[in-house]
């Protein structure tokens, strides 16, 4: 009996220490494969490194592409395109305006009723409409047809809140946020289209000729005055708001910027300049590449499987469409190459843009001790469960080098505006810039959801800016215009029947 008792002993024993060194090599494995991650985590962030030095030069690159592309067409990857926009609103606009803006799978139709300088906006609405999957496939008749009749039902129920002033036409501001050949203020050839739309015949047509004959035809007394882009009816609202305004950026889904340009430097526009002497340029700035940009294999990587390779390098390391999916990318290799979820890979995570900007956005303003929300985010978008602490930090750490890379290469393009246009305190403001308002500050409006929703990357930005311009950003000022993409082309249109009337 004993020597029963003695041999299952010995045989736990054994299997005892079968199973703890199973789990001293399970540990031994985890920690390697952790320390794997963590490796491929500082060389990432080391890669992704924006040190003010290397920011400067990519204000300066910034600064001189600007200059070139103003010099003569493709003379940059900065487009620079003259928008004919040389008045900008002063917030003594008076009367009803309204604006339509397409740019997505959704059109937006928005009058507003100005009051001048006492009242400014009086009151305003607007309405938005998805356009249907065929038609941004179909004809250009088809598309522009049906926005005209929206239009015109949208102007219908205009109420009594709505008055035109005596002898008044109802004018409009066209926002089209794809690529155009602008001839003229209120005229533009459609080069192609972006963002799922492939209206094929529209292509080399004058949209606004295009929407105008369909609003026509459908009876009310209106016309378009004002063709203009997101970035530069950002510019209009911020400015109708604040006259030391000079620049725009919008920071969302996509990103660009425009900014007040003396006419003279537009050298690419001949000898013809406006009485103002200057003129709103739309920079097309998602476009901008220098070799100062700390491009990664990552980034690589995700330009080559994108619909545009070596297209809007800047756009691809900085705005909303693609933030989530640099995040994604390096979380999957390292659970590719270091198990970081465990033994296999969540299937979900090959899939490209599966992890969204504003993902990453909650996983950044996690503050709690134990990461639970970076945990509640990989198991809602992927279904990891049981992250340990560790492995939650990682993914932080991977969020916010991502974000502050993004936030901080946007301050250096504002910084390298301001140095074209001599506002950034490295020379005298009163050579090569535009008119200075009389408070000596300049203003940068900011729109889009990534800069008003994620706060961690508005406040890198703000930060490097402030790094970047030293004592001279006492002088200057960025902030949120919210939604002046969406009035600002009503404000053009205010603003060019002011002038009209002069």
């Amino acid at each position: 009996m004993g020597k029963v008792v003695a041999g299952v002993a010995i045989v736990c024993a054994a299997a005892a220490c079968a199973a703890a060194a199973v789990t001293v090599s399970y540990r031994m494995r985890v920690r390697s494969q952790r320390h794997h991650a963590r490796s491929f985590l500082l060389e990432f962030q080391e890669a992704c490194a924006t040190p003010v030095a290397r920011l400067r030069q990519v204000v300066d690159a910034m600064a001189v592409e600007m200059h070139a592309g103003l010099v003569s067409e493709g003379g940059s990857r900065l487009k620079m395109l003259p928008s004919y926009v040389d008045q900008l609103p002063e917030g003594d606009e008076k009367g009803l305006y309204y604006a339509v803006d397409l740019g997505g799978t959704n059109f937006r139709a928005l009058r507003v009723q100005l009051g001048g300088k006492e009242s400014r906006v009086i009151k305003q609405e607007y309405e938005e409409v998805a356009i249907p999957p065929e038609l941004m496939i179909g004809t250009s008749e088809e598309l522009f047809d049906f926005i005209a009749k929206e239009l015109t039902s949208f102007v219908a129920r205009e109420g009594d809140d709505f008055q035109p002033s005596a002898g008044q036409s109802r004018d409009i501001g066209f926002t089209f946020s794809f690529p155009v050949q602008q001839t003229a203020l209120n005229s533009g050839t459609l080069l192609n289209w972006t963002k799922g739309f492939k209206v094929v015949d529209a292509i080399g047509q004058d949209v606004v000729a295009a929407l105008q004959r369909c609003i026509q035809k459908r009876g009310p007394e209106m016309r378009i005055t004002a063709l203009v882009n997101d970035a530069v009816g950002a510019l209009a609202g911020g400015r109708y708001w604040n006259e030391d305004v000079m620049i725009a950026v919008i920071l969302g889904t996509g990103t660009n910027a425009a900014y007040v340009e003396r006419a003279q430097a537009i050298s690419k526009c001949g000898s013809t300049f406006p009485k103002s002497g200057e003129m709103v340029i739309n920079m097309e700035w998602g476009n901008f590449w220098s070799s100062h940009l700390p491009r990664t294999p990552v980034d690589e990587t995700l330009d080559n499987e994108t619909m545009n390779p070596g297209e809007q390098g800047f756009e691809k390391m900085i705005s909303g469409m693609y933030l989530g999916d640099v995040v994604r990318r390096v979380l999957l290799k390292m659970a590719q190459e270091a198990a970081l979820f465990g033994p296999n890979v969540p299937r979900k995570m090959l899939e490209a843009f599966s992890l969204g900007t504003p993902d990453i956005s909650k996983i950044h303003a996690d503050e709690s001790s134990d990461l639970k929300v970076v945990g509640n985010v990989l198991r809602d978008v992927y279904g990891i469960q049981n992250t340990s602490l560790a492995v939650r930090k990682i993914v932080y750490e991977v969020c916010d080098t991502v974000a502050e890379r993004g936030a901080r290469l946007a301050a250096a393009g504002i910084v390298g505006i301001l140095k074209k246009i001599g506002r950034d305190g490295t020379h005298s403001k009163d050579v090569g810039s535009p008119v200075h308002p009389e408070s000596g500050k300049t203003v940068v409006a900011m729109d889009g959801g990534l800069y008003e929703r994620y706060s961690k990357f508005r406040a890198y930005m703000q930060a490097a800016a402030a790094e970047l311009l030293g004592d001279a950003s006492k002088d200057v000022v960025i902030e949120l215009s919210k939604d002046g993409s969406g009035i600002g082309a009503a404000l053009l249109a205010a603003s060019i029947a002011k002038n009209r009337r002069k």
